[in-house]
């Protein structure tokens, strides 16, 4: 994300790997799955290392998709980006901003994530979120420093 005149980081981050274990343990379910066919059809290793194989890929999968996923507060806005070949954006101003939100169910309690949802003036059909960051506290934290550094600048007092 390029900065502009005047704009500096506040938080940047990307989803916590905990966020993801979901999509690993289906990836491990997959992998035996896979390795159970091949040793139906073929034999013992060749279902080892099937199996290795798409669990191999699950593995690397979530992480380049959690890697490529990019969370950004500065003091002029809030910013996600998503993708490799395709890519998706999301920005809006800091002073859009209206209530932040935090949502964690008792799994993501547990291993310390969460989502933090922001409203914005945009209205209700569009859906702002830094989905799975860990300590979610510290993203609403940046936001809050944010919108006080804005506030700073836009009364200019320092």
């Amino acid at each position: 994300m390029d900065l502009e005149s005047g704009e500096h980081l506040i938080f940047e981050g990307h989803p916590s790997w905990r966020s993801i274990l979901g999509f690993y343990l289906k990836g491990l379910v997959v992998a035996v799955l896979c390795g159970a066919i091949a040793y139906l059809a073929v034999d013992l290793g060749v279902a080892v290392l099937v199996a290795l194989a798409v669990f191999l890929i699950a593995l690397v999968a979530g992480y380049v998709k959690r890697l490529f996923t990019t969370y950004t507060i500065t003091n002029h806005r809030l910013h996600i980006r998503r993708g490799i070949v395709a890519r998706a954006e999301q920005q809006t101003q800091i002073n859009r901003v209206q209530n932040v939100n935090t949502h964690q169910s008792v799994l993501q309690r547990m291993l310390v994530i969460g989502n933090v949802n922001f409203d914005t003036a945009a209205g209700d059909d569009y859906d702002f979120e830094f989905a799975g960051v860990a300590d979610p506290q510290d993203v609403v934290d940046a936001v809050h420093r944010a919108q006080r550094e804005a506030d700073t600048t836009a009364t200019g007092v320092q």
